[in-house]
């Protein structure tokens, strides 16, 4: 790939700068990198007869089709087309290897062949709605990795003086493996537990105790989990400054509760940060720190690194900046398994601005959350007549902002566990110690009739232990905030379970 103009600084320049910046490096990324080794877009780009040279806008961009997961869970082999796969006698011909082969020798040339393209790690989706789908990377990637999570750490205002603690769980997903190279990027102490599936909750307990770490990164339901189970044990963690997350959604209601727990363990003005990625980006973007009155700040992208559209989930079409849509993603440097125009199936709530953050002041483009998932909008068949669709989305964000809720699931089953029968909705609860359940059984009621126009079938409560063995604290790599144990209906009319209907369940109190 020939040398390409240097970007300024990701976090400065105008919109109009980069939107240019990004056609002409998208340009040279598809002419030299993607249409040369990757099959999949080389077919497709054939087949709707698009040049590179014909895009020489984002309305140009527009009429380029769209990329899914139904793309990459076809099968093996089409898993394998998405992956840069080089031809060495169009490597070999190129001016800067043929430069490097001369002024460096033949082997310090082969080598940097070798760091842009050898997979050498692979990562996967969790596999939650199909099969996992892997993604290779290779030096070239891990080296935006290394990139991106620097760039979390400054825009969290992080600091090398200060100890990480990595609770994210060991495992070949992007959250531990961005996690661990932020720390690389930074160069900062960061220990790496292993989340709950390792040292379990006492384990991370312990290790928080000894290391009295400023910075703790993890899943917001575990994290939420251990924090609440240090209060109980009644330790001190004074030196607590960031808690960052991944993995899952945090609504303002779940922060709140963590600075709580925070200010209950000794430390105060602790700063809660999300940040949000998905596998076939291969790196996450970061919030900056904000006051608790002013909100979110919205996720900072890399405007170098890719390009985020957002598009009416329903046509395909791109929508106004500031508007809701869904987020397609596409990388303007990736080597390994990479996408373009890849729908993620999130919505942004708030769209996508280009104005300065007020937080922080960079000048980069944000996603305006909160961000929610297309398939969390479920057709419930609540009578015999016909379904009924419920944004779960709205019930997360309900429940975790609900006042006297420590933690909770909602369930979805089939009366009598008849697959032909109709849907149930039951809600497990843990209500905090202050609350007392008919109480809390009238508010969430009412607060679910508002929100859904539906009341649960059943509102059953737990003690805490018994709603982490539910969640799958520990055992689960994500822990199971709705569970659909609806069985389906099979062949010849037998009902099939479904994935989650083998979840241990927990005595209700």
């Amino acid at each position: 790939m020939k040398p390409f103009l240097s970007s300024p600084l990701w976090d400065a320049g105008t919109p109009e700068f980069w939107k240019s910046w990004q056609i002409r490096r998208l340009r040279e990324y598809l002419k030299h990198r993607v249409l040369p080794f990757s099959a999949h877009y080389h077919k497709m780009f054939e087949e709707h007869g698009i040049s590179p040279n014909d895009i020489r806008s984002f309305e140009d961009w527009a009429k380029v089709p769209l990329s899914s997961k139904v793309d990459l869970t076809e099968s093996r082999e089409k898993q394998r087309e998405f992956v840069l796969i080089p031809d060495q006698k169009i490597l070999t011909r190129e001016p800067r290897t043929i430069f490097n082969a001369i002024f460096h020798g033949k082997q310090y040339a082969k080598d940097k062949l070798e760091a842009e393209f050898r997979p050498i790690l692979l990562t996967s989706t969790t596999g939650r709605s199909s099969d996992p789908v892997p993604f290779v990377y290779t030096k070239h990637d891990l080296a935006h990795l290394e990139l991106a999570g620097k760039r979390i750490m400054e825009v969290g205002r992080s600091d090398r003086e200060y100890r990480h603690v990595n609770m994210f769980p060991y495992a070949p997903h992007l959250a531990f493996w961005q996690a661990h190279y932020a720390g690389l990027g930074l160069g900062t102490f960061m220990l790496s537990t292993g989340g709950g599936k390792t040292l379990g909750t006492e384990g991370n307990i312990n290790l928080i105790e000894r290391i009295q770490p400023d910075v703790i990164i993890g899943m917001p339901t575990f994290m939420y989990h251990v924090l609440r189970q240090a209060v109980e044990e009644k330790r001190r963690w004074p030196n607590i400054k960031r808690i960052t997350l991944g993995g899952e959604k945090t609504p303002q209601g779940l922060r709140a509760k963590l600075r709580e727990l925070c200010a209950q363990l000794g430390s105060l003005g602790v700063h809660i940060i999300s940040t949000y990625a998905f596998t076939e980006a291969k790196m996450a973007w970061p919030e900056c720190p904000t006051m608790p009155h002013e909100g979110a700040s919205g996720f900072h992208l890399y405007p170098d690194l890719g390009i985020i559209e957002l598009i009416n989930p329903k046509t395909g079409e791109v929508v106004p900046d500031g508007t809701p849509g869904e987020i397609v993603y596409t990388s303007l440097d990736a080597r390994g398994t990479m996408v373009l125009r890849y729908r993620t199936g999130d919505i942004a709530e708030g769209g996508i601005t280009w104005d300065m953050c007020p937080h922080c002041g960079r000048h980069c483009p944000r996603l305006i959350g909160p961000i929610s998932r297309v398939s969390e909008v479920r057709s419930l068949s609540l009578d015999k007549l016909k379904g009924t669709l419920v944004d779960f989305n709205m019930l997360e964000h309900l429940l975790d902002d609900q006042r006297g809720v420590a933690a909770w699931q909602i369930e979805l089953r089939k009366r009598n566990d008849d697959p032909l029968e109709c849907d149930e909705v039951l809600l497990h609860v843990t209500p905090d110690d202050a609350v007392s359940e008919s109480t809390l059984r009238e508010h969430l009621n009412r607060r679910f009739l508002e929100v859904t126009e539906l009341k649960p079938n059943a509102i059953h409560f737990h003690t805490l232990a018994e709603m982490r063995e539910l969640l799958g604290v520990g055992r689960l790599l994500k822990e199971e905030k709705l569970a659909d144990r609806r069985p389906k209906v099979g062949a010849a009319g037998t009902s099939v379970p479904s994935p989650s209907s083998s979840s241990q369940q927990s005595s209700v109190k």
